[in-house]
């Protein structure tokens, strides 16, 4: 049976779990459903034991002198990842720090809660996100290992975030920004909101400059091992009031997953005359990346 979900006024055809095993994975027999149930309480199981063994060693190195609760923080995303049975494939190379000292804000398409994992297996870098999602139950547990900063979901530039900001900037930590302020249907890029690219002007190298922005289209591209089509990318979108734990028992039923993730030539905002023209330039890389992922076609040949 496949339901149909309303986004943004639109109705739009979300497939079940017994539409998409049917599809996908031959699911309509009942021995590979009985599979499938399996296969969501094994990630289940392994998802708990994960948390709770790396949680009390992330605990312990987020308070510790050093980087090393960096290498926890990526090792415990690729993990999830892993037991997810999402592959990752990546395109481009990851900024780094400069050599006058000028951190890297990511500036990624945001269509669900596995780019969170996704992003976090392949990036040094700590997530900004709302402020919801301290409240929320073992997300926040989750969240915390990845050393995020949370910000207010209309403003993202209040004096105690802003300084939170500039300070984990300063200090050396990279940042993911999520500028299109909530979660697509994985079909487009939403516009950015220029006031979440503040975080981008703020001064924090040594001689007052600002961060670089790297621009980072990220895709779910396969599905069963297949190529996904308009039809099947909500089975990995997260949009609109879809509530977490239906999303996540839709998609652990499933298997042959993978997310391709483009990162783009860096930016620098100084090249930029205002906020606005950065937002929008920083938009049409991470759009047309992410158009081209969707079409199956080479990025590299639409630069």
């Amino acid at each position: 049976m496949t339901v149909v979900h309303r986004l943004g006024g639109r109705r739009v055809p979300v497939l079940s779990a017994g539409d998409a095993d049917a599809g996908w994975s031959a699911m309509g027999k009942p021995a590979a459903a009985v599979f499938a149930r399996l296969r969501v309480v094994r990630r289940l199981v392994l998802i708990v034991l994960w948390v709770l063994i790396c949680f009390p060693v992330q605990a312990l190195l987020v308070v510790l002198p050093g980087r090393a609760n960096e290498v926890s923080a990526r090792l415990f995303w690729r993990g999830l990842c892993a037991i997810l049975g999402l592959r990752l494939r990546v395109l481009g190379e990851a900024a780094h720090r400069t050599a006058d000292g000028r951190p890297i804000v990511y500036v990624a398409t945001h269509s669900s809660w596995l780019d969170i994992p996704v992003l976090g297996a392949r990036l040094d870098a700590a997530f900004i996100a709302k402020e919801e999602i301290a409240k929320w139950p073992v997300v926040s547990w989750i969240a915390r290992l990845g050393r995020t900063v949370y910000v207010r979901r209309v403003r993202a530039s209040t004096v105690r975030e802003r300084d939170e900001m500039r300070a984990r900037l300063a200090a050396g930590d990279s940042l993911i920004l999520f500028p299109e302020g909530t979660t697509s249907d994985g079909s487009r890029v939403l516009p950015f909101r220029s006031a979440f690219l503040s975080v981008a002007e703020l001064p924090v190298s040594p001689d007052g400059r600002s961060a670089i922005v790297q621009p980072v289209s990220l895709v779910y591209d396969r599905l069963g091992g297949m190529p996904v089509g308009r039809a099947h990318r909500l089975v990995f979108a997260w949009p609109g009031d879809m509530d977490l734990a239906s999303h996540f028992l839709r998609f652990a039923r499933l298997q042959g997953f993978r997310a391709t993730i483009l990162l783009h030539p860096p930016v620098d905002p100084a090249a930029y005359g205002s906020r606005k023209a950065l937002s929008e330039a920083v938009w049409r890389i991470v759009a047309d990346g992410a158009a081209a992922l969707r079409q199956n076609r080479d990025p590299a040949r639409n630069a």
